[in-house]
C-alpha cells in the first residue's frame, strides 16, 4: 500500500532567541553566568528546550541579575 503523503519541506532551521552576550564567566556564589544569568545546565540544554521552557527562564533573568548584583554590593 502506498501513501500519498508527501514529506514536509525542510527549510533553514529557525533561530532560537538567547540571552547570551558572549561573556561566559560563572559566578562562584550563585553558579550563574555573569553574562546571561543562566545556569550551566540551562546553557547546555538551551537548544533542546521548548519555547515555553526558554520563555520561563528568560522571564526569570532580570530577577537573577538583581540578586547577583545585590549580593555583590553587600559583600
Amino acid at each position: 500500500m502506498s501513501s500519498n503523503v508527501s514529506p514536509t519541506p525542510q527549510g533553514p532551521p529557525r533561530s532560537i532567541a538567547t540571552p547570551c552576550v558572549q561573556v561566559c564567566v560563572v559566578d562562584g556564589a550563585s553558579s550563574l553566568c555573569l553574562g546571561c544569568y543562566r545556569t550551566l545546565a540551562e546553557i547546555a540544554g538551551w537548544s533542546a528546550m521548548t519555547d515555553a521552557e526558554r520563555a520561563a527562564i528568560m522571564a526569570a533573568l532580570p530577577e537573577r541579575e538583581q540578586e547577583v548584583l545585590g549580593s555583590r554590593d553587600e559583600g
